[in-house]
């Protein structure tokens, strides 16, 4: 057994990386293997015997915790815990000298402190924080003898202290922290400074994320100490967490003032200077921020150095609406620039930046003018390098702060620049569309190039591809539904229909904004429902229903994709859908004499009517929607002209005759709706479609049909002539309708003898269809009944047919005759006697057949 049992451990150790896929199949293996060792008796077991039982415990145990699973590896560090007691008893009756008892005492404590770090691990991931510190105490007590183990719980105890910060548990990872740190100055020849520095930090880092200002001397005292340890190569990173220390910390600013002058000493580099002066502007101390931005300038001579602080603090005083002082300074700027050229490309492009963001700013809050002058200064910058090919966006970025400010003059001359250098640009189309519509040019409308760009956009879009110049055209299509909704909700009048309405088709493909998607689809709705309506029938009023049918497919599109969204949107879209939904309903009557059409409106209709609160009067035009596709499908179906294309109409019916069913069970719970025929045109809808495609479930769903208890006649006749309609036959299913149907009208009060004599009439029929000679002796059985039934009738009741009677008495006699050439005289008989009753209920017909029927019936 141990030998099997080893061989399966190694076999499982050394397939680890092969039993990956399965997550814990290692851990099962070697857990196996240990527990088949156990069965051998450690008792009588070797001290090697042991010494592999307690590897192989302890690793078991290490592949359960890397699974997750700590309960499973808690048993076996206990095992292997347990089994080291049993070693050192039995290295202890076999030592004899006291520097064997020294080996043996230490190979003990190696294994004790070992499983103890792995029970410490094992405890920290079932978040029992107090067994794990004790593992981890009895640990470092033993370090003292086990000095070489210095360094490995010195990086336990960190990781231990990571893990748990991500667990927002911030005191037990100040423990692990501090823990790691005071065991690693244990040993500094093992453990380097940057290490200790490192965890110094993190705990800085986990006392300053407690937010608690009782950890603020403690954060100062940690990361002080980290920035001591590696004094000679100082880690921007510690100064930087200094920095954040004293700041959440409400230090003074004059305390704080004198701890970032002391960077300065440190030989940081510039970025690191800048970077921390825009940390103290960004949390409001703006005092130190400034003062410290001073000695930096004074301290960094290089001319290079100098004007990247300039800049610097052009940015930082534009971020607090300095906008005077900064003037000034750009103003300097630009005279040396003109005259002495001291700003590398670089640095140009820097202060372009800065000047385009304050611009930008201004132009969000619609300060048009500040906006401009901003620019302004850039194009001076320009002046001496027109090469730039920013220039031409510059110029853009002007035209559309001269059209916010209706200065059309001024956006064109800046347009008009813009086209000499860079024609076929988006954006330079975008701005030129704009004034061509904004001046009412009807020659410029969504034409040329603009609106290949737009094609261009769609596919695009299409193919799943980004790019940067798509937000301008989303920008030129929301400008366009701006428009037109101006227009189009006090009839447009101003001939800009076609230009509107082509812009938002491409906003209703390309927009990401679901609103913005529906409130374009609306107005292409309006406009086309305007020109449809005065068009007479024609090919092109189809096309224009068809666009209709197209924008409330994308609407319906558009409130699946975005179902799920934010509550309080949940109003605007219940609107939304509703005005869709009624527009499909009403296209849908408008579609009487186009049953395709009309039936594509209804189910959009009712997938639109899907995304509003449900109420008796909504599931009664979900009801209909559904009722009326079912059976414009039903009546394609049987117009069809392939077995394939019948098929996918019938199946199509049948899944819309299911829907309306639920529809309908629902409705039935509202109020009372006894005089509504739905339920019965369901039925017979889903009886069609079933005994047409030969649906394997038609009998079981007749077993519930039959079972009905309310069910009509006028259903019942209905679903014996479908059983034998083409391409279905089915007269075992019409034989069954017909017989239930006799039953009712017997039933009734008075008897119904015509109806009751036509039911006769087509059931015998339906049970000698193959003539007589060939009826069964079963279906003679049943004839000789229904007869014998029809004649207790006749007997009973006045009215029945004459020519029905004569019908019978022939079908009696024809069998007789049939029973008569078989030599089945006595049956002959009987049939020549049944006949000859009938012939006693005959009128002005006796004469022509009562010798005829007398002779048989003497002969037989």
């Amino acid at each position: 057994i141990e030998e099997i049992a080893v061989n399966l451990w190694n076999w499982a150790v050394t397939r680890r990386m092969e039993l990956s896929e399965s997550e814990n199949l290692t851990a099962k293996l070697c857990h196996v293997a240990c527990q088949l060792v156990r069965m051998y008796g450690t008792s009588l077991s070797s001290e090697q015997a042991i010494q592999r039982q307690i590897l192989m415990t302890t690793k078991t145990g290490k592949e359960w915790l890397d699974t997750g699973d700590a309960p499973m590896a808690d048993e076996c560090f206990q095992a292997a815990m347990a089994d080291l007691e049993k070693l050192y008893a039995k290295l202890i009756q076999t030592c004899y000298t006291e520097a064997n008892l020294t080996m043996y005492k230490f190979i003990i404590e190696k294994g004790v402190f070992h499983v103890l770090s792995l029970q410490a691990q094992s405890a920290v991931a079932q978040g029992d924080f107090q067994k794990a510190s004790m593992c981890v105490l009895r640990c470092k007590d033993m370090l003292m003898r086990l000095p070489e183990m210095t360094e490995y719980l010195h990086v336990l105890c960190y990781n231990l202290g990571i893990e748990t910060s991500k667990q927002n548990k911030y005191k037990e990872s100040s423990f692990w922290l501090s823990q790691s740190y005071d065991i690693g100055k244990m040993d500094k020849d093992s453990v380097q400074p940057e290490m200790l520095a490192k965890a110094l930090r993190l705990l800085a880092t986990v006392y300053l994320d407690c937010d608690d200002e009782e950890y603020f001397s403690k954060a100062i005292i940690a990361i002080l100490l980290a920035n001591k340890y590696i004094k000679k190569h100082l880690d921007p990173a510690g100064l930087f967490l200094k920095m954040r220390i004293l700041i959440k910390g409400k230090t003074c600013n004059g305390e704080l003032l004198e701890a970032v002058k002391e960077i300065l000493h440190l030989a940081m580099p510039l970025e690191f200077c800048l970077s921390i002066t825009k940390f103290l502007i960004d949390n409001k101390r703006d005092f130190v921020g400034f003062c410290f931005l001073r000695s930096i300038s004074d301290h960094f001579k290089l001319a290079e150095d100098s004007r990247k602080v300039m800049l610097f603090s052009i940015e930082m005083l534009l971020q607090k609406d300095q906008d005077l002082i900064v003037e000034e300074k750009i103003k300097e700027i630009l005279i040396d620039y003109q005259t002495r050229s001291l700003l590398t490309r670089d640095l140009v492009k820097w202060l372009h930046n800065i000047l385009w963001e304050k611009a930008a700013r201004s132009f969000k809050v619609q300060n048009y003018n500040d906006a401009l002058g901003w620019y302004s200064y850039s194009l001076k910058l320009y002046e001496c390098d027109q090469e730039d090919l920013h220039w031409v966006k510059l110029k853009r970025n002007m035209a559309s702060c001269y059209l916010n400010l209706k200065q059309l003059d001024k956006a064109k001359e800046a347009v008009t620049e813009v086209e000499k250098h860079d024609p076929t640009n988006i954006f330079t189309q975008f701005y030129a569309f704009k004034i061509a519509v904004m001046e009412d040019n009807s020659d410029r409308e969504m034409g040329g190039e603009l609106g290949e760009i737009f094609l261009t956009f769609v596919y695009m879009k299409r193919q799943g591809r980004e790019s940067p110049l798509m937000k301008t055209g989303c920008q030129t299509l929301q400008f366009a539904l701006e428009l037109y909704e101006k227009q189009v909700v006090y009839e447009v009048e101003n001939g800009q229909q076609f230009v509107a309405g082509k812009a938002l088709e491409y906003l209703s493909q390309l927009s990401e904004d679901p609103s913005e998607v529906l409130r374009a689809l609306k107005c292409l709705v309006r406009i086309t429902l305007s020109q449809a309506s005065c068009m007479p029938e024609s090919e092109n009023k189809k096309k224009e229903m068809d666009k209709l049918l197209t924008y409330l497919n994308t609407a319906f599109f558009k409130f699946s994709q975005h179902s799920d969204e934010d509550p309080s949107t949940l109003d605007s879209r219940v609107n939304d859908a509703n005005w869709f939904r009624k527009i499909a309903w009403n296209l849908a009557l408008q579609s009487e004499k186009d049953p395709k059409t009309m039936k594509n409106f209804f189910m959009i209709s009712y997938k639109l009517s899907l995304f509003c609160p449900s109420d008796q009067g909504l599931l009664i035009a979900q009801k209909t929607c559904l009722l009326v596709a079912a059976a414009v499908d039903l009546e394609q179906g049987r117009k069809a002209t392939t077995v394939y294309e019948q098929t996918r109409l019938l199946r199509m019916s049948l899944e819309q005759t299911r829907k309306c069913k639920i529809v309908w069970n629902l409705l039935k719970q509202t109020g009372d709706f006894s005089g509504d025929d739905c339920e019965a045109m369901l039925l017979l809808y889903e009886f069609e479609v079933k005994t047409k495609i030969n649906d394997p479930s038609l009998y079981s769903f007749l077993e519930s049909v039959w079972e009905m208890p309310g069910i009509e006649s006028r259903t019942l006749e209905t679903m014996a002539l479908l059983a034998m309609d083409k391409p279905a036959h089915y007269p075992t299913i019409a034989q069954n309708a017909l017989r239930k149907l006799l039953v009712i009208h017997k039933n009734k009060e008075p008897v119904d003898v015509l109806k009751y004599s036509g039911c006769m009439h087509n059931l015998i029929d339906l049970l000698m269809s193959d003539g007589v000679s060939s009826t069964i002796l079963y279906s003679l059985k049943e004839i000789w009944g229904l007869l014998k039934s029809a004649l207790s009738l006749i007997s009973q009741t006045e009215g029945y047919p004459e020519e029905e009677i004569l019908w019978l008495m022939i079908k009696s006699w024809n069998i007789g005759i049939l029973m008569y050439s078989r030599k089945k005289y006595v049956c002959a008989k009987r049939w020549a006697g049944l006949a000859l009753d009938f012939l006693g209920h005959l009128g002005s017909l006796k004469i022509n057949y009562e010798d005829k029927i007398t002779e048989f019936y003497i002969i037989s």
